[in-house]
């Protein structure tokens, strides 16, 4: 689906900012930054990818942050209220 498509469906640009142990040595722990587009509350893209990473990757995961934000909004659409020609 185009983004602007999923936009339009009140699919948001959604960040996941997930910590997991290094798988041998569980004591450090690593950074993995995940973006796409998501329907929040429940993001389904997300916990999508957040079984296939407890089934598949061998890295424990520690804690996930999430921040979402829409795109398009009415905030940035604005009429000019002068105009004029600088020479």
């Amino acid at each position: 689906m185009a983004d602007l498509d999923k936009q339009i469906k009140d699919y948001r640009l959604t960040t996941a900012q997930i910590y997991y142990h290094m798988p041998d040595f569980e004591q450090i722990l690593q950074e993995f930054i995940w973006q796409e587009y998501d329907l929040a509350p429940q993001f389904p893209e997300l916990t999508k990818f957040l079984d296939f990473w407890e089934k598949k990757i061998d890295g424990k995961l520690h804690s996930v942050y999430v921040a979402k934000t829409q795109i398009i909004t009415s905030s940035d659409y604005r009429n000019a209220d002068w105009q004029a020609t600088l020479q």
